[in-house]
């Protein structure tokens, strides 16, 4: 039994879908990181394992119980906000508290006045400060434990709402965004501490977030979800390395993929210039099929007779690597090229080049988006695209 499963869960809002079905199951201490564009459902689908919203079918299972009816706050599930959530009056302290104090105090021990006097209550407040100054410790902010958040950088409100979250030895972790609110440098460095704080807690974990780098440098596994529905949910190299749909190939990888419009030949192959692709699935000549390569298989040249003919539009210098846009002669479509910085030594916009790639990156996508099973096919072929 998964740690946590989601079995089916739809939802609409004014009747537009926004969840169509989603399902996956994570294990226990497994990180998966939800991505996708904005609009796709994913901070949706967070919001209804918290119990802030309601889904319209499906079932949420933690260990062997369906949370799907149980209220919220009965759920035993932490959730991290994007915009974090602190309380602007508490200290850092009394934010990190406040599930505890819910937890572990009656409704008269909270109470101001009659409170303190009830019995055990006094016990009670004492476990729950050490239990906070023990997680303090362990995010390295027990130094900000009386500060308030509006005397604090984003980077401590952040650690001050994964605490509060902590603290409560959640069954499942749900983050959504966390890391939308810092800067670029911060970005990289809290990457690193939520990932330790998970392994730590070894608990399932959903990340939201937009930021593919996020999601392929933090997760175990990732959801890569587009309008609504799960595309594919894998490693971060599966992801890559082998997209289930254009649309995965389409939103994981920087500079994005190539993709081109192509046909099924007459001998049963698809082509990109001079090299084919065998499908597995019968096809009918004519049948139209996306042809894609990532940019860091394409090799640029200068001179040759194998390769496109293209122009170089405009470059990217990036320090540790370079971005070509090259215009292609024959279909007039552009080509991105990554290249080593001494790959591109030389290189100038303008310049007419020549673009080749190995057959066996190539991918190739039905007209429905899904990936089609394929083999590289030996051509002499004059290089030319399928456009003729």
């Amino acid at each position: 039994m998964s740690a946590l499963s989601l079995r089916g869960i739809h939802k609409s809002f004014a009747g537009n879908p926004i969840l169509k079905g989603i399902s996956l199951d994570a294990e226990p201490g497994e990180f998966i990181a939800l991505v996708g564009p904005s609009g796709c459902g994913k901070s949706t689908l967070l919001r209804i394992l918290a119990g802030l919203e309601t889904a319209d079918g499906g079932e949420i299972v933690v260990g062997d119980r369906d949370l799907s009816p149980v209220p919220a706050a009965d759920r035993n599930i932490a959730m991290v906000f994007q915009s974090y959530a602190l309380y602007p009056h508490l200290t850092a302290a009394q934010n990190m508290a406040v599930p505890l104090v819910m937890r572990k105090l009656t409704r008269a021990q909270r109470l101001p006045f009659v409170g303190p006097l009830l019995p055990g209550r006094r016990q009670a407040v004492a476990a729950i400060r050490r239990e906070v100054q023990d997680m303090a410790v362990s995010l390295k902010i027990d130094h900000l434990l009386d500060r308030k958040p509006g005397q604090m950088s984003g980077g401590q409100r952040q650690r001050v709402a994964l605490g509060r979250a902590m603290v409560r030895r959640p069954a499942v972790f749900l983050m959504d965004e966390p890391l939308s609110n810092l800067d670029a440098n911060l970005r990289v460095h809290a990457r690193g501490e939520i990932v330790e704080l998970h392994r730590r807690a070894g608990v399932p974990t959903l990340y939201v977030t937009h930021d593919q780098a996020e999601a392929l440098s933090m997760a175990d596994r990732v959801a890569v979800m587009i309008g609504g529905s799960l595309l594919q949910l894998a490693s971060p190299q599966v992801i890559y390395d082998d997209p289930a749909h254009v649309e995965v190939a389409r939103f994981i990888g920087q500079p994005r993929i190539n993709l081109f419009p192509s046909q099924v030949g007459a001998d049963a192959t698809v082509a990109l210039g001079g090299l084919h692709l065998q499908l597995r699935e019968k096809l009918a000549a004519g049948t139209p099929v996306t042809m894609g390569i990532r940019p860091e298989f394409v090799h640029v040249s200068r001179s040759g007779q194998h390769g496109l003919p293209g122009r170089i539009d405009r470059i990217e210098f990036l320090g540790s690597e370079i971005i070509l846009y090259c215009r292609l002669d024959a279909i007039g479509e552009t080509m991105i090229a990554r290249l080593a910085p001494a790959e591109g030594a030389g290189l100038a916009s303008g310049m007419p080049v020549r673009l080749d790639f190995p057959a066996e990156r190539l991918f190739a996508f039905a007209a429905d988006g899904h990936r089609l099973a394929s083999t590289p096919v030996s051509s002499d072929a004059v290089l030319e695209t399928a456009h003729g």
